[in-house]
């Protein structure tokens, strides 16, 4: 039986590569069943239905930061947990209609991580070009399709390729050093490899001074390295914030499943994102 595997869709996205790399490095082929989802939320809950086996979504760039749907999702909306992971460099083009001349567009559409990814090459070329937002960056390159010859929309080459448009102009992220981190999301906690990571959510009883630092010794005090802090907003009242963290080892080393133990007596709740082998 096929492994199903839901990401984001249609044909062409950055997920899309990032899970036949995956698919690639693990010699799956044929194996794997690529289920495309309209967008990130659909991805995550697919899981939870138990649609599929798995699903992989973005969840950070190392230019734009995190991808907030992904997070409030795993937080707030879904009992799925993050499985593994892995990081792929994002190369972006601008993809047209046939002949197109880039001084004719005078619209772009993609994804709003890819624009933004890309203003520096938008504010020197097309400057006035207004912005259309996607759902995703292989979303918008089938849309232009269907629209006038002078829209073009900021994607993969594969999906140029797919759909049969040009590609105007190649590598025109603003850091060539783009790259995004992907998890692959499922219903378990995967075994420990020795090369782990943890990531957690911590809703706190109520905020007052020395919160964050309360939950920040309990790793200090075991010399767990914690290798990502972020807030969230709460989805209550106003200034009530999640804390989302990852550090580096497994649920089950002594030292973390202590310190989650305790922390467990001192805030509200602690939600178990996942642990899994990290990427590199």
């Amino acid at each position: 039986m096929k492994i199903r595997i839901a990401f984001l869709g249609p044909s062409g996205t950055f997920t899309e590569e990032a899970l036949d790399k995956y698919i690639g490095l693990r010699n799956l082929g044929s194996s794997v069943q690529k289920v495309p989802y309209s967008n990130i939320g659909e991805v995550i809950k697919s899981v939870d239905r138990g649609e599929v086996s798995e699903g992989i979504v973005p969840i950070e760039n190392s230019l734009e930061g995190s991808v907030n749907i992904t997070l409030d999702f795993l937080t707030f909306e879904s009992e799925a947990r993050i499985i593994r992971e892995i990081t792929v460099p994002i190369k972006h083009s601008l993809i047209g209609k046939k002949n197109i001349q880039i001084e004719k567009i005078k619209k772009i559409i993609s994804h709003p991580h890819a624009t933004a990814q890309c203003k520096n090459y938008i504010s020197t070329y097309l400057k006035n070009a207004s912005i259309i937002a996607a759902n995703s960056t292989a979303e918008a390159i089938k849309i232009l399709k269907e629209k006038d010859s002078d829209i073009a929309a900021i994607g993969t080459k594969t999906a140029a390729k797919i759909y049969g448009l040009e590609i105007i102009a190649s590598d025109i992220e603003d850091n060539k050093e783009n790259k995004t981190r992907f998890v692959f999301i499922g219903n378990r906690i995967q075994p420990r490899t020795g090369r782990d990571k943890t990531s957690i959510v911590c809703f706190l009883k109520q905020d007052r001074p020395g919160s964050l630092y309360n939950i920040l010794k309990e790793f200090a005090d075991r010399n767990i390295n914690l290798t990502r802090l972020e807030s969230r907003p709460a989805k209550k009242n106003l200034g009530d914030y999640v804390f989302l963290i990852d550090l580096d080892g497994h649920l089950h080393d002594k030292d973390i499943y202590d310190a989650i133990d305790v922390l467990r007596k001192r805030v509200y709740l602690i939600k178990i994102l996942g642990s899994y082998p990290k990427w590199n």
